[in-house]
Order: structure tokens, then sequence, then C-alpha cells
């Protein structure tokens, strides 16, 4: 069976993208021998029907299940009429995810996850407040924020004195 993972690299190894259309490849791999083809998302810069897109791809590849962090209603929509599975709340490696999914740890999901638009930034650049989230996850502070919470520390001295 083909499973379809959202991802942020082309490779087994690769982290999961949590941004189903907006993920920058697709890791499509073949759940009896670990055979993997990777598909770079054409959809992942579209100004607006990314996930729809991204639905349609992974659709015409053959996949079967979908292993992705989010999805949102326009691509949930698109990937049930294709008669893909839809598993969400998913993190790890692509390798590892799919070991879960074989193992019956992950469930389908039975509604989006997130609301239209997820993916997009909210409005530094496509995708950064995102990606900040990923930072932090490693303990790592986002470094377009360094700057400012510096200078914001700087004023409150002063405010304080």
């Amino acid at each position: 069976m083909k499973i379809c993972v959202s991802a942020a690299s082309n490779s087994l190894d690769s982290p999961i993208d949590p941004r189903f259309g907006r993920c920058p490849y697709f890791v499509i791999v073949d759940s009896e021998n670990m055979q993997f083809e990777v598909i770079q998302n054409m959809a992942s810069g579209a100004t607006g029907g990314a996930g729809i897109q991204a639905a349609q791809t992974i659709a015409s590849k053959g996949a079967k299940v979908l292993i992705t962090g989010n999805v949102g209603p326009n691509a949930f929509q698109a990937l049930s009429a294709a008669g893909i599975k839809i598993v969400t709340g998913a993190f790890g490696t692509v390798q590892e995810v799919v070991e879960k999914y074989k193992r019956g740890e992950l469930v389908e999901t039975g509604a989006p996850t997130v609301g239209g638009h997820f993916g997009m930034g909210r409005g530094r650049s496509r995708g950064t407040r995102t990606m900040g989230h990923l930072e932090n996850m490693n303990n790592k502070e986002p470094e377009d924020m360094k700057h400012k919470n510096s200078r914001f520390q700087e004023l409150r001295k002063k405010e304080v004195t």
C-alpha cells in the first residue's frame, strides 16, 4: 500500500512537516518493502488552493493513506473524495510514522484539524510562524525574534530604572 507523508526534506529520515498543503516534499512509501518516491510539492508556494492541489498530486500517485501534522477543510474534502485515509497529529521521521501506522499506533481522523490558510504564516513571511514553533520545540528561539526580544528587554530596563 502506498503511504504518503508530508515531509520537510527528501528522505525516510526527514522530519514530518506539519503543513500538508505547504510542505516542501511528499515522501510516498510502499509499506510492503519501504521503497519510496519523493515528490516536490509544487503547491507549497501557491497563493491559494494549496491543499486541494496537494491532494490532487498525491491522489495521482496512487497514495491510499496520508500521514501529516494537520490538514485544512478543503484538503480534507479533496482527500476524502479521492478515497485517501487521513492521519493527523503525527510527528517524528517519515520512516518512524510509517512504522507506527503499520503497527496500528496511528488512527484516521474524521475531520479537518485546522482552519483554512493554516500554513501561510501571519504576515511576516509565508510559513515563518509555523517554522518558529518547530524551532521552539527544539528549545531554540526563532532567529527573527532574537533581535526583537533583546531590544524589548533593553527598553524594559530603562522603564524600570
